[in-house]
């Protein structure tokens, strides 16, 4: 068993219990040999990219945009066909993948900002706090160095969320998802500290044309010399050689395919010429561009090539068949910034996109790899979520679950085993648009609409008939219907950030 190198920090008197139980772990932990057996634990890498639908990758059925790392990742591992995000929406589905619980419990359920959209704004969205417990502390206090590269959202500088502050020890990336929606910021964060880009000048990601440019460089005004996400992929595979002796965990949210579209000309070219019939102007927010489909595909294939380095650096280290590879989305595929979901079928045969809580907008595809545990070119219809994540990955580290989660491990459909418990239900509430709730169960799904105007009716859908959600049962399943709202009562406690006074008051 090796000794990981990892020195925490000191626990202070004012840390909360949990925190200082995790510190004081820390100090005395080593790399345990983990369930499966090895001589170490496994390395851990979480890749996360943002807004790609379900139907985005070709081993989910897509033809119109190359993926071949992922569909060979998905060929060498299992992939997940009935996976959810925590959310429709990105911070609060990336609270629920760090802490383990849904949104009826989880501190962000919503994208709540702390600045606003000029250069000098403070940056950021509501904070974590402090007593949150995270998957990156725990693995912390089994011994692994820790990480997070790309878009956080749940804490600006000097908040509590921040990253530091959340169990990484590196955070390299954006902070705040505002600045996040142009791929050519000024700045990136390294921990505390600013990392100027060099080339790039501020400009804002929403901006409009009443026509389209005679001169085609006229859209260079929305570009720079760095594009954020290779400096973020350097960053990656730069803390991947540091710590190749000693077990990490590396948490990978890309910020790609989320609007605005921009991308490199070399990766633009190849697509260019073939998918688009106009420019996008701007009319839908973001930014103006000449091939906004083309923009978009090569925006997933580049994002693919860089998954692609990543997984080839672990195999040139010798590190393949000790690190469990995991990709996701935060959620559904957009509705904006010139994005076109119908002509890519982003979402298959799924209805809704991202910001519903219909099946389009949180169904999200999940491949995992792990070299001789997780058999190769399977194929899983178990029924998880990411509040799964946390508790399955603190097992795979040997560790304890902590109590009190909303998930549950499914780390044994990832060994391919029998003693797979199934999740009684999964549970959602998005407070925005109106006000939505959400529960699967079993083969049933319900979605609850405009509860901001205090309307409590349910929609019930038979997935198993019906994955489309386009024929609505409730009048004919009464007791299901009754089942799913006592759920929806019992499985939410009220926030302060995000009244629902509809559901609050039950």
């Amino acid at each position: 068993t090796e000794v990981s190198s990892y020195t925490p920090s000191g626990v202070r008197a004012s840390d909360p219990p949990m925190r200082t139980f995790l510190a004081a772990l820390a100090l005395l932990s080593v790399a345990a040999p983990s369930v499966a057996g090895q001589a170490r634990v496994p390395n851990i890498v979480y890749i996360l990219a943002d807004d790609l639908g379900y139907g985005e990758l070709g081993c989910y059925g897509q033809t119109k945009i190359r993926t071949p790392n992922l569909d060979r990742l998905a060929a060498e591992g299992v992939r997940f066909t009935q996976h959810y995000s925590g959310s429709p929406v990105c911070a609060p589905s990336r609270c629920v993948l760090m802490t383990g619980l849904h949104t009826g419990h989880a501190y962000v359920r919503g994208n709540k900002e702390m600045g606003g959209w000029g250069p000098d704004e403070p940056e950021g969205q509501l904070p974590l706090p402090d007593e949150a417990v995270t998957v990156a502390e725990l693995l912390q206090a089994r011994g692994y160095a820790t990480c997070a590269v790309g878009k956080w959202g749940l804490g600006g500088p000097g908040s509590s969320g921040h990253p530091n502050n959340q169990g990484f020890d590196l955070f390299y990336g954006l902070l705040c998802q505002r600045v996040a929606h142009n791929y050519y910021p000024t700045h990136l964060w390294r921990n505390s500290d600013v990392d100027v880009l060099d080339g790039n000048r501020w400009f804002s990601a929403h901006q409009k044309l009443s026509q389209a440019p005679e001169d085609r460089d006229d859209y260079l005004a929305y570009a720079g010399a760095r594009y954020a996400p290779d400096e973020m992929l350097e960053e990656a595979l730069g803390f991947v050689r540091k710590h190749a002796r000693e077990p990490f965990f590396l948490y990978y949210a890309t910020p790609v395919p989320h609007a605005a579209l921009q991308v490199p000309e070399d990766s633009l070219a190849d697509y260019a010429g073939r998918l688009d019939d106009g420019p996008y102007l701007g009319q839908q927010g973001y930014l103006p561009h000449p091939e906004p489909r083309a923009a978009y595909a090569a925006m997933v294939t580049r994002m693919d090539r860089d998954v692609g380095r990543l997984l080839a650096l672990l195999r040139d280290l010798g590190l393949e068949d000790d690190t469990l590879v995991m990709f996701s989305s935060d959620n559904g595929p957009t509705f904006n910034g010139g994005t076109d979901s119908e002509f890519f079928e982003s979402n298959g045969p799924l209805s809704g996109l991202k910001c519903s809580l219909y099946e389009g907008g949180v169904r999200v595809p999940m491949i995992a790899r792990w070299p001789g545990k997780i058999r190769a070119g399977t194929t899983t219809d178990h029924v998880s979520a990411f509040e799964d994540v946390l508790p399955t990955l603190v097992e795979v580290a040997g560790g304890e679950v902590p109590a009190g989660l909303d998930g549950l491990s499914f780390l044994p459909t990832l060994l391919g085993e029998d003693d797979q418990e199934e999740r009684a239900y999964l549970y959602w509430e998005y407070p925005e648009v109106d006000g939505q709730q959400a529960v699967r169960m079993g083969r049933w799904k319900a979605v609850r609409r405009n509860l901001k105007q205090g309307q409590l009716a349910v929609a019930l859908y038979d997935l198993d008939s019906d994955v489309a959600e386009e024929h609505d049962v409730a009048a004919e399943q009464p007791e299901v219907v009754a089942r799913i709202e006592a759920i929806m009562r019992a499985a939410r406690t009220p926030s302060e950030h995000f009244p629902i006074p509809v559901l609050d008051g039950e």
